[in-house]
């Protein structure tokens, strides 16, 4: 095992919207204080009460999926927590993923993309 899954993060244009619809839907907490992340404008979390982490992540200028368009995909993220974020990104390289962002060294993520394409990235626990 490379990592362990740490929240789903969804683009939005507005995350307490978004948020406090998910809340509604599968109860929980909102924007729980955690170490993992901060709050604010551009992001905000959902702390399910089955255990599950939602996240939400403002984009400005958000085109929503529809389904199942492909000119506008389904739009979601992983983030997966790991303890050695240069171990887990050479694994992950091993197993077919490409690199999108290396990250500036000091930062606590790097963005990877699954072999299809879709984008992950590998957090430091």
């Amino acid at each position: 095992m490379i990592a362990t899954l740490q929240c789903v993060v969804l683009d939005c244009p507005d995350v307490r919207e978004l948020s406090e619809f998910y809340r509604s839907l599968l109860g929980g907490e909102v924007d729980r204080p955690d170490p993992r992340w901060s709050v604010d404008d551009d992001w905000s979390t959902l702390h399910t009460d089955g255990g599950l982490v939602l996240a939400f992540q403002r984009v400005a200028d958000h085109r929503p999926p529809r389904w199942p368009d492909p000119a506008h995909p389904q739009q979601f993220h992983l983030d997966l927590g790991v303890e050695d974020l240069d171990r887990a990104q050479a694994e992950a390289l091993g197993l077919g993923a490409t690199l999108l962002d290396g990250g500036d060294g000091g930062r606590g993520w790097r963005v990877l993309a699954d072999p299809a394409g879709h984008p992950f990235c590998l957090v430091r626990d």
